[in-house]
């Protein structure tokens, strides 16, 4: 009997049509055996964070994100960059984290789908420092830049490009083979 492995997604991303997004589905289209993806939609209705409100009873997004998290044997973020940082909606999704003691120590990566000529790459360096402050296990070899266009999607929003898919198994084999 195969013991199934619990992978989060979370997208930083709340554009419709996000090529980020689209990273994550397909991740959930090739991930190896025995991984389950769970892909997390609500970043959009996360209330804004405020330190006296976490606290029991937490609002149902909050208590729903760090039960997802908490359940998760390793989570995946891709975040597009916005104004040089991460967009400010996936940081509040962060700082609802802070709090909790779901992710210490849990396996963490990121796929950097950005084509732009920055690479979002002050996204990630930011993306790093903060979750260097929640005490993850950061796992470096899944930690990937794999450049995504819409010119590599498909009408049905998940990439087609086969080389491009593998890239994304390769990130997530190594994710969930993280020991």
């Amino acid at each position: 009997m195969t013991t199934t492995f619990p992978l989060l997604t979370i997208c930083g991303s709340t554009r419709a049509g996000s090529t980020n997004a689209a990273v994550l589905r397909t991740v959930a289209a090739v991930a190896p055996e025995p991984v389950v993806v769970d892909g997390y939609d609500g970043l959009s209705g996360l209330p804004h964070f405020n330190p006296d409100d976490d606290r029991e009873p937490l609002h149902p997004a909050v208590a729903d994100l760090r039960g997802r998290i908490k359940e998760a044997g390793a989570l995946l973020f891709c975040t597009p960059e916005y104004a040089g940082a991460l967009p400010g909606s996936f940081k509040n999704l962060l700082d609802w984290t802070v709090g909790a003691e779901a992710m210490y120590h849990k396996p963490v990566a990121w796929i950097n789908a950005s084509s732009s000529l920055t690479g979002a790459k002050h996204a990630h360096e930011s993306l790093r420092i903060v979750l260097g402050y929640l005490n993850v296990d950061l796992v470096e070899q899944a930690c990937v830049h794999i450049p995504v266009g819409r010119d590599l999607l498909g009408e049905d929003g998940l990439v087609h490009d086969e080389r491009t898919r593998e890239r994304i198994a390769a990130a997530v084999t190594a994710l969930a083979s993280h020991r």
